[in-house]
């Protein structure tokens, strides 16, 4: 996420940043989820998403820059999992977007060579068609992004140090999580009334490229899409106000109805959804939901950590994601999602929040 998110408060009791709202125990009570939820969530395990991470973090990928060969290994990786799991492709016969990359010009101090050339990169993006005649014409889109920021520049690291950037929590273990809750929807006997629109966006370290390219150049109609959640950093539980296990972070928490499926499914899971009264708000257009939610769909960020010890360090490797809390996170992700597809009562924008004013008129322009 660019511009950081500012630390966290630790769950309970330790500062007032958690809303009252949303304030639940570091491990709430069981429910009893249904068998169909209970299917999903088993499909969800540590060992694919360590699977996942071990690849798109690795040094072969090269810290996976816009544009990059590492990105378009990256890439590849992601549609061939699409292909696996049976999702259409989104673009005729492509998972690729193509997306056009303006060059950045040398910062304060950088050498002239430290400037990104233009190019073009991809957003990857497949289609779960829903089941329902015709809710399968409206998406609900499951989203994060698979760029980190390449190599250390020239200069930057001694020889023979680690100059690679693998961001592993930033944001490998998004686009991880996303592939494996996909994989888990796809695979039910039934899928959701609603289809679900798989993303991974190119370019969140640049700018937010390619969300914002997507929501100006739209693969489903952005009068038909009803909801966005998007994933950064699910898997690092270490943040400097202590563990953060089995809980999930809200940005935009009060802003509409998506949070309230979330806690819902949380409280399935054994997930405590939750609520920084600084943090939700200040930064709920600083990632890839930002875009999305300018046009006026409801669109939020999921996270479990804010901040962490390796945040855009050479040391964000993939050994030290805790796979087991964020199976069980992305449980209650996967739970959520499959919510937003199948009622037939799409999200709404919670109007009488004035910090909605701006989406709720911009959802009034999508939807006339």
């Amino acid at each position: 996420m660019p511009s950081r998110f500012p630390a966290f408060a630790a769950l309970l009791g330790l500062t007032c940043g958690v809303s009252v709202l949303a304030q639940q125990a570091a491990r709430p009570p069981q429910a009893n989820p249904t068998a169909g939820t209970q299917a999903l969530a088993a499909r969800i395990t540590a060992n694919a998403l360590r699977a996942d991470v071990s690849f798109l973090a690795s040094d072969l990928l090269e810290g996976r820059d816009t544009p990059s060969r590492g990105l378009d290994l990256a890439a590849e990786y992601i549609a061939s999992e699409f292909r696996r799991m049976g999702l259409e492709p989104a673009t005729g016969d492509s998972f690729y977007q193509a997306v056009p990359i303006p060059a950045r010009p040398a910062r304060s101090g950088e050498r002239p060579r430290d400037a990104a050339a233009a190019g073009q990169a991809n957003n990857v993006v497949g289609l779960l068609r829903g089941s329902d005649p015709v809710l399968q014409d409206t998406y609900v889109i499951l989203s994060a992004h698979y760029d980190h920021l390449g190599l250390a520049k020239s200069g930057w690291a001694k020889p023979g140090e680690d100059r690679i950037f693998n961001g592993a929590n930033d944001d490998a273990s998004g686009v991880a999580s996303v592939l494996e809750i996909a994989s888990a929807l796809a695979a039910l006997p039934r899928r959701p009334k609603r289809s679900v629109l798989v993303i991974l966006y190119c370019g969140e370290e640049r700018g937010l490229i390619g969300s914002r390219y997507y929501a100006s150049h739209p693969l489903a109609p952005l009068d038909h899409t009803v909801a966005q959640i998007n994933m950064e950093q699910m898997g690092r539980t270490d943040s400097p106000e202590g563990p953060r296990l089995n809980m999930m972070n809200v940005t935009g928490f009060d802003y509409s109805t998506v949070a309230a499926t979330l806690v819902d499914a949380g409280t399935a899971a054994s997930i405590a959804v939750v609520k920084d009264a600084e943090a939700s708000d200040a930064y709920f257009r600083r990632s890839d939901n930002g875009p999305l939610a300018d046009a006026g769909i409801p669109a939020h960020t999921v996270s479990v950590t804010y901040e962490f010890p390796d945040y855009h360090k050479v040391s964000d490797e993939w050994q030290k994601l805790d796979y087991d809390n964020m199976a069980r996170v992305d449980q209650a992700v996967a739970m959520a999602a499959w919510k937003l597809a199948s009622d037939a009562t799409p999200p709404q924008w919670r109007e009488s929040n004035p910090k909605t004013q701006r989406f709720v008129e911009a959802a009034k322009k999508t939807r006339p």
